[in-house]
């Protein structure tokens, strides 16, 4: 079965369904990595009400398409999953998904977290988040930029 490895979405998805799927019956598996990100009901020291995430259609799924590309190169991977929401989202609302699937686990650990650390900084997303100050604009943080930086990759997103 040939799955989409970037999912870009409104639905909510089921990890425990996505790694089933990503796994399909490959023998080779012995490694499943995952991370979720979640929406949080504080930031930057304000109680957030909701976040609204946008993307560029086609523009987003492209550039998580080729990062996926690029841990393969990386890593000895089997197979990775994306999954980004977009809309409105509340606190405790589930956000992205990546998941890797290797022979072994040190692979899927540093593939699932150069993936995470990419999209971090290179996806081209934009969130909003609703705060009783009113809405602002999400920037980049340096520590993210500092995060990428590790693998090799440097990143110019901040302001700061």
């Amino acid at each position: 079965m040939n799955v989409a490895r970037v999912s870009i979405q409104t639905a909510d998805f089921d990890l425990s369904q996505e790694v089933a799927t990503l796994r399909a019956g490959d023998k080779r598996v012995g490694a499943v990595c995952s991370f979720i990100g979640t929406v949080r009901d504080r930031n930057d020291g304000s109680t957030i009400a909701s976040m609204e995430l946008e993307h560029y259609p086609g523009m987003t799924e492209k550039a998580i398409e080729a990062m996926i590309d690029e841990a393969h190169k990386r890593f000895d991977i089997l197979g990775a999953r994306v999954i980004h929401r977009i809309g409105l989202l509340q606190p405790l609302d589930q956000i992205m998904m990546v998941a890797v699937v290797s022979a072994h686990r040190g692979q899927s650990f540093e593939a699932c977290e150069f993936l995470m650390d990419y999209l971090k900084t290179q996806a081209p997303f934009w969130k909003k988040e609703q705060t009783p100050e009113g809405a602002r604009w999400v920037d980049a943080r340096v520590s993210d930029d500092a995060a990428l930086a590790r693998w090799g990759i440097a990143a110019s997103n901040t302001s700061a």
